[in-house]
C-alpha cells in the first residue's frame, strides 16, 4: 500500500485547510485509514480515523474543528481542517492499516502561524 498527501502548508490562526490522501496499490487488504501528527518535540499521535466498522474517532483536541470524510470508494481520505491553532502546527501523517500492517504516507506540514 502507498500513501500519498496533499494539503499542507501555511495558515493563520483561524483559518482553514484540508488534506487529502490517496492510497494506492493493495487497496482492497485496507481495513482503516486516518490521518495523525507530530508536532514540535511530541510523539505521533491520533488526529482522527475511520475504524474497520466505518466509524470515526477524534483526538479530543481537534473535536468541532477537524472533519475527516472519505469518498466512494474509501481509497481517498480527506481531513477538513477549520478555526486553526498555533498547536496544530505539526507534520500531518496518512496511515492505512490492514489488519496485520501500518502504512505510512511520506507526511505534510502544516503550520499555524501569524
Amino acid at each position: 500500500v502507498q500513501l500519498q498527501a496533499f494539503g499542507g502548508g501555511l495558515v493563520q490562526p483561524g483559518g482553514s485547510l484540508r488534506l487529502s490522501c490517496a492510497a494506492s496499490g493493495d487497496i482492497f487488504s485496507i481495513n482503516s485509514m486516518g490521518w495523525y501528527r507530530q508536532g514540535p518535540g511530541n510523539l505521533r499521535a491520533l488526529v482522527a480515523a475511520y475504524t474497520a466498522s466505518g466509524s470515526t474517532n477524534y483526538a479530543d483536541s481537534v473535536k468541532g474543528r477537524f472533519t475527516i470524510s472519505r469518498d466512494h470508494a474509501k481509497t481517498t481520505v480527506y481531513l477538513q481542517m477549520n478555526s486553526l491553532k498555533s498547536e496544530d502546527t505539526a507534520i500531518y501523517y496518512c496511515n492505512a492499516w490492514t489488519g496485520v500492517n501500518d502504512y505510512w504516507g511520506k507526511g505534510t506540514l502544516v503550520t499555524v502561524s501569524s
